[in-house]
């Protein structure tokens, strides 16, 4: 390494938050004021906020709600359906299926003829 290019580096370098927290790091600087430190910060506390600016979370809060209430309708609509198909009797002078029997008519083939020499 070369000589007198690099900083001075202070082993027990104070940091400063704004809550009141000190500690102590290595760093090339003496003493370092921050504003929030893990003793402060919402996630490590618990007691994190949203900062909604662009009314994110309510618009999401909005589709998920009509979400739902779109999926209870279709849920009741598909259950009147089955309660109204089990309800409706079939006529008794049904021919059943076996006893229909359609003639299928298949298209007429073109046979080529080859002719031999």
């Amino acid at each position: 390494m070369k000589k007198n290019i690099h900083p001075t580096f202070y082993s027990n370098a104070k940091i400063i938050c704004a809550c009141g927290n000190n500690f102590t790091i290595g760093s090339t600087i003496k003493e370092i004021h921050i504003e929030i430190c893990s003793k402060c910060h919402p996630f490590y506390t618990g007691k994190q906020k949203l900062i909604d600016t662009a009314r994110r979370v309510d618009r999401f809060k909005a589709r998920l709600a009509k979400k739902e209430t779109i999926n209870k309708k279709t849920k009741n609509i598909k259950i009147k359906k089955q309660s109204i198909s089990d309800t409706v009797s079939l006529p008794i002078n049904r021919q059943s299926d076996e006893n229909k029997k359609v003639a299928k008519i298949k298209p007429e083939k073109k046979i080529k003829k080859i002719e031999k020499k």
